[in-house]
């Protein structure tokens, strides 16, 4: 009796802490658009998951849940790594690269680092006496580093939280800041196996406050006194929260043969700084070497004037997934796309070595 009420309590724990926290961080509303900063923890920047439009929250699996839902890092059998590329709005030379590894410490534990960095290629230096250029070139540059732990807590229930430091800097100009994701998986079913069914709940992107700093924030001017001298003004900036939001999902599978699978997806995600968004999705599976996906999502105003995002809310992707020999380890190659309003879309492709 004990083996089945303790997961329950860990579960009913976690979800009552996220409920906690999503009351003090979600008090915004529509208004609040745009007064959010690192934007970028927006940007799924993961192949195969970005093919569903991210709304996996309850069955995402393996190193992609760091983004989704960390809960479905627990799933991981021994060792996951990944390596994703998105030409982000192709033709605004924004390049995305992420890199992570998961390992399983542990009978029922399992700990992922991952990187994220997001380029913007050069950019003229442009001045009040130079506005056209030729001056020389800088180089933004976003940067991001997580380390998860995840744990299976049941053969039903799985939760999992991560740290996120986060880093934006140009020549003369950074800011710093930490965030906080945690995620809970609960996998319950009608077929034999009783694991067809799934929810899923994530908290992301709760932290600290940040402000940029740096040189390039000073300037030389004179003091209020006329004097022979001058001296260097520090410009302070204000504060901007991060882009904090609970997610909320739920999926089946269900399989017309055998070797074949179609799983449905759905998820609702409240934004604390723009318009929520709702998502639909479907994934069709042979032998779990070949997958096909796409999905959905909508928001308020998508496709009017006052949308807040460049995204139509079409996606689309495929996997293929190799096996190396007969111990279960694969390698497996994802392409994805999502379709802009502007731009000519986003592209992305990752490998996977599964060992």
């Amino acid at each position: 009796m004990k083996q089945l009420i303790k997961p329950f309590a860990y579960g009913f724990m976690a979800v009552s802490l996220i409920c906690a926290v999503s009351n003090n961080s979600f008090a915004g509303n529509e208004d609040r658009a745009g007064q959010a900063g690192a934007t970028e923890l927006l940007i799924n920047p993961w192949t195969r998951s970005s093919g569903w439009g991210g709304i996996n929250i309850a069955n995402v699996r393996g190193l992609e849940s760091q983004f989704n839902n960390v809960a479905g890092l627990a799933f991981t059998a021994k060792t996951d790594i990944s390596y994703s590329f998105t030409d982000w709005l192709k033709g605004a030379d924004i390049k995305i690269n992420s890199l992570g590894l998961a390992q399983r410490v542990g009978e029922t534990g399992v700990m992922a680092l991952s990187v994220m960095s997001v380029g913007f290629g050069d950019i003229q230096v442009t001045t009040v006496d130079n506005p056209e250029g030729g001056i020389g070139n800088f180089k933004p540059q976003f940067f991001n580093l997580g380390v998860s732990y995840a744990k299976s807590f049941s053969n039903s229930i799985y939760g999992g939280m991560t740290v996120r430091v986060i880093s934006q800097s140009s020549s003369d100009v950074k800011a710093q800041g930490v965030a906080f994701d945690a995620g809970i998986q609960y996998v319950t079913g009608f077929n034999e196996d009783k694991d067809n069914l799934r929810f899923g709940i994530s908290l992301k992107n709760v932290g600290t406050p940040m402000r940029y700093t740096g040189d390039g924030l000073s300037f030389r001017g004179n003091p209020p006194v006329v004097t022979s001298y001058q001296q260097t003004i520090q410009q302070r900036t204000e504060r901007f929260e991060l882009p904090s939001l609970i997610a909320i999902g739920a999926s089946y599978d269900y399989k017309p043969a055998e070797n074949h699978r179609l799983t449905f997806a759905g998820s609702f995600t409240s934004n604390s700084f723009t318009y929520d968004q709702y998502g639909l999705g479907v994934e069709y599976s042979f032998k779990d070497m070949f997958s096909l996906r796409g999905g959905y999502l909508t928001e308020k105003d998508q496709a009017g004037d006052d949308r807040l995002t460049a995204l139509s809310g079409l996606n689309g992707g495929v996997s293929v997934d190799l096996p190396l020999g007969k111990s279960g380890k694969k390698f497996g190659i994802d392409y994805s796309y999502r379709a802009t309003e502007f731009f000519d879309g986003c592209h992305g492709i990752g490998l996977r070595l599964v060992l």
